[in-house]
Parts: C-alpha cells; structure tokens; sequence
C-alpha cells in the first residue's frame, strides 16, 4: 500500500443549466466569496456573456481584465493587476486562453478561482492544470482548480461548432490516456487509480454517445459533453496529475503544436492523436473515427492543413515531450516507417 501523501482537490460546487450565469451573485454568495472580485474575459465573450455576468454580480465590488493569449507576459499583467486592485476572488470567464490565464494567476496569488466557460472545448474548465505559454514546454502546468464551476448551457451551446467538436475530440482521447496510464503503472510501477481511470474512461465513453446527439439536440448534446468534460477535470484532480486525461494521444497534438504552431484546434489534434494510438493500442479505432466523422471532426492531417510528412514526423519525436511520462510509444518511439504505416493504415495521411 502506498504511503506517500495524496492531496485530492475538487470543486466544492457545480452549477449547470440554462441561464444559470444570471444567478452568479446568489451563488458567489453560498459559496461565501466577498469581494472584490477580478474578472478576467477576452474580447469578444466582454460583448456577450460577461455583460449578463457583470448584470449579475450588482454592486459588488469588481473590475474586468481582457486578456488576448494564455501566455506567461498576459499572466503577469493580470497578476501584477490583481494584487493592486487586491482582488479575493478570480472568475475567469471565457474560453481555453482565458479560463488558463485565470487559474494560472490565482494559483501564484492564491485567490480562490471561480470557472464561468463560454465553449465547451476542452477539460480545462474543471481541471487544477493550465496550459501556458512562454514557460520553456508545451505542457500543462499545476494551477488552481475551480472552488466552483458555473455552466450555462445555452451560452456554451451558442459557441462556434467547431469549438464544441473540439471539446469531444479532447474527450474522446481518455480512451488512449487511460491505458497508458495503466501501461505505465504494470511496467514502470507508476501509480494508477482504479476509480479515477474508470472516471475518465466513462468522460471518453459519454464522448462518444455526444457525437449522436449533437446534431439532433444541441442543447442536449452539449450538456451530456460538459458534465464529460467536468468528470474529466475531477479526474485529474482526483489523480493529482494530468494523468488519466492525457496520454500518447496528447503528446502527438503537442509534437504537431510544436512543428505547426496555429493549426488546428487543441481537441482536433488529441482527436487525430485519439485515432492513431487506438491503433497502436489495438482498440477500435474505427469506431473512434466514425464517430469524429459524424460530429463533424477533422481524420485526416490535411484538413487541418498539417502534410503528411508533418504527421510522421510529429508520431517519431512525440515519446520524447514528455520523457518521464511512459506511454505505449515507449522510450525510443516510432521509427519513421512505423509511423508512416500507422498514419496510412489509419487513413490519417494518404
């Protein structure tokens, strides 16, 4: 039995539903919150949803901070401004970038963070982990995770359908994540956790089960991909690692990240990733890229605008991101035509 302290962080509390970000001053309330509160937004959701929540929030005292990028200069500035305006609360509504920065600050200010998600595209918005830039590595860093997540159905089901693919894209890459994990834990003797891995595989499974119900009921469809995409994040919390969410699946979307910066979105890329490690795992991987089909996500590397060769290249250097992380690639990875064969076999390149 292992003895070594394992810390679990979850959110105390979840609020989902239509309209549920007109309730924000009752819920800050419960939670018991005072202010002043930091909220940090992006451009475009300022114009939109962070006006029904600043309707909301009343006269509490607040300020907005816009961020464009989830870099480490954008997390500076809106830490530098949270400690003069010596904020208690950060609430971080928006998308990815956005929901990043705001956990990111309030882990290196240690405020609480409340999560407030305009597109369901990834499970960032549960999750004590952040993805920024400028840090020397393309993965994701401990931050705070969310005392509580509030999610508007109706504002996350109006975002971009692109943005909504993505989020199942990311979630469909537990199905890879999870075995590597367990892969790791019998050869590495790593540690693994029975229930937090069949939580995770249960987000990647009701994944799954979105891609026949968002282009029927989108409302519906994308409340089944955020309670997916939350489970996802109190795995990872429940895990005290990115582990039972991110596995060789992501390390092929950050090597691709790395080689062609800007192209494609984060889900896509773990999407793709999804369909060639479930080939090198020997599971369905046609069942997999059926269903991305059906919801509309990119198989294939050139419709994200990645050559064929870009896609070879990033399945050779993906086992070294992440080098103390074991995964099904290995220590040494892919040779070159082992890759090219799994890329072609999978219909990934032609």
């Amino acid at each position: 039995m292992e003895s070594k302290e394992h810390v679990i962080d979850l959110p105390k509390r979840v609020y989902i539903g239509n309209d549920v970000i007109l309730n924000v001053r009752e819920y800050l309330t419960s939670l018991n919150l005072s202010d002043p509160f930091l909220i940090v937004t992006g451009p475009i959701v300022r114009k939109s949803a962070a006006s029904k929540l600043l309707e909301s929030i009343g006269d509490f005292k607040h300020e907005v901070i816009e961020v464009q990028s989830a870099d480490i200069e954008e997390v500076n500035r809106v830490g530098e401004f949270a400690k003069q305006f010596k904020a208690n609360t950060i609430i971080g509504i928006g998308g990815g970038s956005v929901i990043d920065v705001a956990k990111y600050v309030a882990f290196r200010i240690d405020k609480e963070f409340i999560s407030i998600p305009t597109a369901p595209s990834h499970d960032g918005i549960t999750s004590p982990f952040a993805s920024i830039k400028g840090l020397g590595k393309p993965i994701s860093v401990k931050a705070k995770g969310p005392l509580s997540i509030i999610a508007d159905i109706q504002v996350l089901s109006s975002a971009p359908r692109r943005l909504i693919n993505a989020g199942v894209g990311d979630t469909l890459g537990k199905f890879i994540a999870v075995r590597d994990w367990k892969l790791s834990s019998k050869i590495t003797g790593e540690y693994y956790g029975d229930y937090t891995a069949s939580l995770a595989l249960l987000s990647a499974k009701h994944a799954l089960s979105c891609t026949k119900l968002l282009n029927k009921d989108i409302r519906a469809g994308v409340r089944v991909l955020v309670e997916a995409l939350i489970s996802s994040g109190v795995a990872m919390g429940m895990a005290g690692s990115t582990r039972p969410a991110s596995g060789s699946e992501h390390l092929f979307a950050h090597a691709i990240e790395m080689l062609y910066p800007g192209k494609g979105l984060h889900g896509e890329l773990v999407a793709i990733g999804t369909i060639l490690m479930a080939y090198v795992h020997g599971i369905n991987w046609r069942k997999i890229k059926r269903a991305m089909k059906r919801v509309g996500l990119p198989t294939k590397a050139k419709e994200i605008g990645i050559p064929d060769e870009g896609v070879i290249k990033a399945l050779t250097i993906a086992h070294s991101i992440r080098p103390e992380r074991y995964t099904i690639l290995g220590d040494r990875g892919l040779s070159w035509s082992s890759a090219e064969k799994i890329a072609k076999e999978t219909g990934v390149i032609s």
